[in-house]
Order: C-alpha cells, then structure tokens, then sequence
C-alpha cells in the first residue's frame, strides 16, 4: 500500500496543453475516483501516474518515493484497462501469472497466487478457458485478477466497466467496492460515469480541461458543489440553475417581471441572495402544488414514469431550459398540460455568483 502525492504535473502535445499544472495528495489505502468529460485529461494524468505517459513537468511520488523517471515496472502501480488487454492465446491461469513469470516469480509461487486470487475473484473453474470462452465480466475480473497477483502498491483503473451492460457495470461495482475493503490498496478509477463516481469512490476529484475542479466526498461534492460545472456534472437528473436579480426597493427576488419571490418564501438570507446570481436546486428538492399555492408557476410538459419516482418536465414562462423535478409515487397526482405551483426545500439549495462560483455564509 501507498500514497500517491502530484506535485506540479503538467503535459503538454506539441501546442495543446492538455494538464496546465495539477497537485493533489491521495491517501495509503484510498479509493479516489478521477470524474470528468471525455477528453478532459483524467485519463492522461493516470497513465502518468502508471510511467505509460511522459510529463513536460512535474514530480510523482508514490509511497514516498520519487518516481517520476522509473519506468512503469519499476513503480509499484498495476493498471487495469478498458479492453481488457488480455493475451487470445494464453488461458485465464496463464493471463493472471504472465507478469509475474516477467518478474521472475517462481512455478510455485505463481501458481499459489493465481490460485488464491482466482479464489477471492470467483475465476477457479475457469483457469483452464480462453479469452473467447469468456463473458465481458469474467474477462474483466481475469484483467483485475490479472493486477491483483502483482501485489502491487497501487492499483488504477481506466474506465474498466464502459464495455459492460448495464447490469454487470452494477455488480462488477460492488465487486471492486469488496475488492477494495478487502485489500485495503490505493486505489485510482478514472470514469465519465457520475454514478461510478458516487458510489465508488472515498473521494472524487472532478476534472474539466485538465484541471481539478474540486476534490472531496461524493455527498460533499452534491451537497456543496463549489462552482456551476460540478453542480451540473454531478447528479442525474441535472440540477436546475435559475437566474434571478435583487429588487433593492422591495427587497424582492426577481426572476421574471412576472415572477418574484420574498427572501422569507425562498427560505434563504437577503444578504447572501443579494451576492448571488443564479439559484441551484437538485430536482428532489422540489415538489408540486396548486398553482395558487406559489408565486412560482409553469406547465407541466412532459413526465417520465420511473417507477419508484416520476421526473416531471415543467415549462416557466421565463425560462428557455425546462425546470425538472423529481418526485416520489407519492407525491404525483398532477398531469401533463397542468398548471402548477412550484414549491423548493431551502436546506437543498445552493447560491450561485456571476463568477459561477458556489457562496457558501451558511
């Protein structure tokens, strides 16, 4: 086990800068997850880490050790990748120990290894089978286990589960999540998935154009988002940003010349509303009523019956983008074309400033 500590790491491709200048610290035994669009650098700054790509500057260090000029053998990492990279002509068991023949492992050794490690990744009946015999989850269990006999100090993961359906993205999740508690290892997973993100990781540090927009628990992260792009990135259905300015004469909350709002109904200080300039609020903070129960009033345009829970489309007068809700089976018992009043829970909402940037006085 190890720490893994960025200091300064930039990568440039000719003229593109692709990571401008990223630090962060990522604790012995962690499970940090890497979020983020495609394209914004999460996956570079991991083979990085791995010694697979080169800096233009910077220093790595893993459990203490400088390792920005070892190769990738040479740094305790094993990285698990998206396609599996497994050998088409080499059994599951001759997969798993290839690495550790490399290093010099002996017979009995590697054959312990493979052994108890295909044990723990329940792949004992299929040691003797082919690539090809396999499903996608047995091969990407073979490409974890495969990691796994490394014993190494560190383990990454580069987007491992988006060959999967949607039902083994699922389980393979709750096997790495054991496969962390139970090896207590470093773990690095790079996703663009937010729901990999948020049930995975310890910590999820949010990338955009090869920076780290913020770093911290997955609650953290939704709960205190601390700019517009990390709202909005994380959380399903997104959350909904309402632009507003302040009626200094009537102390009002303007959204429309049409629609206004006390700070008292909004639930939330003058003076922190006075700062702002956009309202955040997750689609489960609001709920529906009678349109003369509320200053804030739409047209239901559309719903999607989830089962557990209904997403309501609604249309503000005022507004291009659709405000969305999400409402429990219980709470439903308007349809659409209806028009409705909207009522939003204060404690779930989150104030925004012109610089897009989260104020947080609360």
């Amino acid at each position: 086990m190890a720490s893994i500590e960025l200091k300064g790491v930039t990568k440039h491709f000719g003229e593109t800068v692709v990571i401008p200048g990223l630090d962060l610290e990522i604790q012995d035994g962690e499970f940090m997850v890497f979020v983020g669009p495609s394209g914004c650098g999460k996956s570079t700054m991991l083979r990085m880490i791995a010694g697979l790509e080169t800096m233009t500057s910077g220093r790595i260090f893993i459990g203490g050790e400088d390792v920005s000029d070892k190769g990738p053998s040479e740094r305790g990492a094993a990285m698990v990748f998206q396609s599996y990279a497994l050998y088409p002509h080499m059994t599951v068991e001759e997969n798993m120990g290839f690495g550790l023949r490399m290093m010099g492992t002996s017979k009995a050794e590697t054959a312990m290894l493979v052994q108890s490690t295909a044990e723990r990744l329940q792949l004992t009946s299929l040691l003797k089978r082919y690539p090809k015999q396999l499903s996608g989850g047995q091969r990407q269990r073979v490409a974890i286990g495969r990691a796994i006999v490394r014993r190494p100090k560190v383990f990454l993961f580069d987007e491992p589960l988006s060959n999967l359906d949607a039902s083994l993205r699922v389980q393979m999740r709750i096997e790495l999540a054991k496969l962390h508690a139970d090896l207590k290892t470093t773990m690095i997973y790079v996703t663009h998935d937010q729901t990999e993100a948020m049930t995975l990781g310890n910590r999820i540090a949010v990338f955009n154009q090869g920076r780290i927009e913020q770093v911290g628990s997955p609650m953290d992260l939704y709960r205190k988002p601390a700019n517009t792009f990390v709202a909005q990135f994380l959380g399903s259905p997104k959350i909904n940003l309402l632009p507003y300015s302040v009626d200094d004469l009537q102390d009002r909350i303007q959204f429309d010349t049409q629609c206004s709002l006390t700070s008292e109904q909004l639930g939330l200080p003058l003076e922190l509303l006075k700062q702002g300039k956009k309202l955040g609020v997750r689609p489960e903070a609001i709920s529906l009523c009678a349109k003369n129960q509320s200053n804030l009033q739409g047209v239901i345009e559309f719903t999607e019956q989830l089962g557990d829970a209904t997403i309501v489309y609604v249309r503000l007068p005022w507004q291009q983008e659709m405000l969305i809700a999400k409402l429990s089976q219980q709470q439903i018992e308007f349809k659409m074309g209806d028009q409705v009043g909207l009522l939003m829970d204060s404690a779930q909402m989150i104030v925004l400033n012109h610089h897009d940037q989260r104020i947080d006085v609360r």
